[in-house]
């Protein structure tokens, strides 16, 4: 299925997200065909109006650019999609056709449709790319890697961790996603200023049936101008597209020349290989063949980018005047269909990136050791404040991490090989072996392990909720 056709598709519209016009045209058919069929189920129209309807109602029989033409001349395409509608069904079925609605009530229907197909297919992906980062958290459970903060070298944490970070906010946007499928989908559906009148007293039941008819939930009373459910639904793409900016930024940082800790896979077999200009793995370029970009993690990073802004437009056009919008409505549909849709990229992009990672142990190991002990100096001082009390351990622990840095040897050799320090230590009755262990990266993870295994737990119990069976 592809989404998105032209130029930056392969970017931008790929996975299993359909917002474009195809999808929408055959969106608002649907909901008018369960419209009819509802209204035949009330006893408002004829015998067979439904199923003739539906019949009719078929996108590859419409021209959706035309209809967009037409759209001129009411501000939308339904009045004209209902026209062409009509002239495609008999007569004794033609009453059945937009009986009791508005344009709004069959737009924002269609936008829950196209909704519930978008976070369906989001979903999906995102169990795959949360399945992938587990693999990666019990794998490099133990893996010893520098930390960093603020873009500099802290203290050491394991690679594990940091996969079982993306694993947990993956989980989070996961469960948020099917929150907002399972609960706040809704039909609209409300007449011409949302009280059904053109219904007389059958207005509520018709609601009742059209909801059932598709599948989504009927609401209190129809949300024309309370667009709660539209933030909804795109608060939790934007979550789901940060957390998946996170990982891949994450990744193009790990990937970068001089750090050389991670690297992407070739992307093979995924049908949206890129290569260089002469041909060859993904990532590589015919001018500079040294380079491996991360192309998947940065082209998640092109999606993601775009979300935020599609957001704000959204929220700044929920505020809409008494029952009817006049121009708030109609800014949100390219957004809210943008927004899916890139957010829909995104995981795609995700799943195949965190499932073809490719982590370097013994690279990671190195910069961790070439940082020469000092991420250690933080244990080594609380070794010695025991002894020394706390202010004088941190004062010379230090010193000699001064003098490290300033003669490129190791903390080790600052510690233990000048006279003035060696004697403190001595003094307080520290030693040569517990220095040495001090220094042992493997010594000061803290609770990393056991937050390894209690995301590994948690995500056992998210896949379990949300076994796609279960949608």
């Amino acid at each position: 299925m592809r989404t998105h056709q032209g130029l930056f598709a392969g970017i931008f519209g790929r996975g299993g997200v359909d917002t474009g016009d195809e999808a929408w045209l055959q969106a608002l058919l649907d909901t008018e065909a369960a419209l009819a069929r509802a209204l035949e189920r009330a006893g408002l129209a004829e015998p067979g109006a439904g199923a003739t309807v539906t019949a009719a109602a078929q996108a590859e029989a419409f021209d959706a650019a035309g209809l967009g033409r037409q759209a001129a001349l009411t501000g939308n395409p339904v009045p004209a999609l209902v026209r062409e509608l009509t002239r495609m069904v008999p007569p004794d079925a033609a009453g059945a056709v937009h009986k009791g609605a508005t344009s709004q009530d069959i737009i924002d229907t269609a936008a829950m449709l196209l909704a519930r197909q978008a976070l369906s297919a989001i979903a999906a992906d995102l169990s795959a790319a949360a399945s992938a980062a587990a693999v990666l958290a019990a794998t490099h459970r133990d893996t010893l890697m520098i930390g960093r903060t603020l873009l500099q070298q802290a203290v050491p944490v394991t690679f594990g961790l940091v996969a079982a970070g993306w694993l947990t906010s993956l989980d989070d946007g996961r469960e948020a996603v099917a929150r907002v499928r399972a609960g706040r989908l809704a039909v609209q559906f409300g007449g011409a200023a949302g009280t059904l009148a053109s219904l007389g007293g059958d207005g509520q039941r018709v609601a009742g049936l059209l909801a059932d008819e598709l599948g989504l939930a009927r609401p209190v009373l129809p949300w024309h101008t309370d667009r709660l459910r539209v933030l909804d639904v795109a608060g939790a793409a934007a979550g789901v597209a940060a957390m998946l900016g996170k990982a891949a930024r994450d990744i193009t940082l790990l990937a970068q020349s001089e750090v050389a800790e991670v690297r992407e896979g070739d992307g093979a077999g995924t049908g949206s290989r890129s290569t260089g200009s002469q041909g060859g793995a993904r990532g590589g370029s015919s001018a500079m063949p040294h380079k491996r970009n991360p192309v998947g993690a940065i082209a998640l990073l092109g999606c993601t980018r775009q979300v935020p802004g599609l957001l704000a437009t959204l929220a700044a056009a929920a505020e809409q005047e008494h029952q009817r919008a006049a121009g708030a409505w109609h800014a949100e549909w390219e957004p809210f269909s943008d927004l899916l849709r890139l957010t829909g990229s995104a995981a795609s992009w995700g799943a195949e990136l965190l499932a073809g990672l490719e982590v370097d142990p013994a690279r990671m190991r190195q910069n961790l050791d070439d940082a020469r002990g000092l991420p250690l100096a933080e244990h080594v001082a609380s070794l010695l404040g025991p002894a020394l009390g706390p202010i004088a351990a941190h004062d010379l622990v230090a010193q000699a991490s001064a003098l490290a840095a300033g003669t490129g040897q190791q903390l080790r050799d600052s510690l233990l090989g000048t006279p003035e320090i060696r004697q403190r230590l001595d003094e307080a009755g520290i030693a040569p072996e517990q220095v040495e262990s001090a220094l042992d990266p493997a010594g000061y993870l803290g609770s990393a392990g056991d937050f390894v295994d209690a995301a590994l737990a948690a995500h056992a119990a998210v896949h379990a909720r949300l076994a796609p069976d279960r949608w």
